[in-house]
């Protein structure tokens, strides 16, 4: 079974924690990551069932402006990702999510 992969970008850590926080709170998902893209744009990933997605992603954009200074770029749910992404992107589900419980680094920005 193929599961929905759900996005939020927005600016900051403190942001990006929130959103990711209250997204695994509201539902059960899996926080795969978060990517540093660029000058603190982070994206937020999570897998899941797609309802549990949808639940997850909607938390996540009310938690990300309860943050004082949030902001919110963009979000976007893809139900069943080609299984091209599966290998390509950071974003592998299995049930073996130990992977997934290491400390969170984000990487520094591609420019200054």
């Amino acid at each position: 079974m193929t599961l929905a992969l759900g996005m939020i970008e927005v600016y900051g850590v403190p942001a990006a924690l929130e959103a990711g926080d209250a997204m695994c709170k509201a539902a059960r998902v899996t926080l795969v990551g978060y990517e540093n893209t660029d000058l603190g744009r982070i994206t937020v990933l999570i897998r899941g069932n797609v309802g549990e997605v949808n639940v997850a992603v909607a938390a996540g954009l009310e938690a990300v402006l309860r943050v004082n200074g949030g902001e919110l770029l963009s979000n976007h749910i893809i139900p069943r990702p080609h299984e091209n992404l599966e290998y390509v992107l950071p974003i592998h589900h299995s049930g073996n999510v130990e992977q997934f419980n290491a400390d969170i680094r984000f990487p520094p920005p591609l420019s200054a």
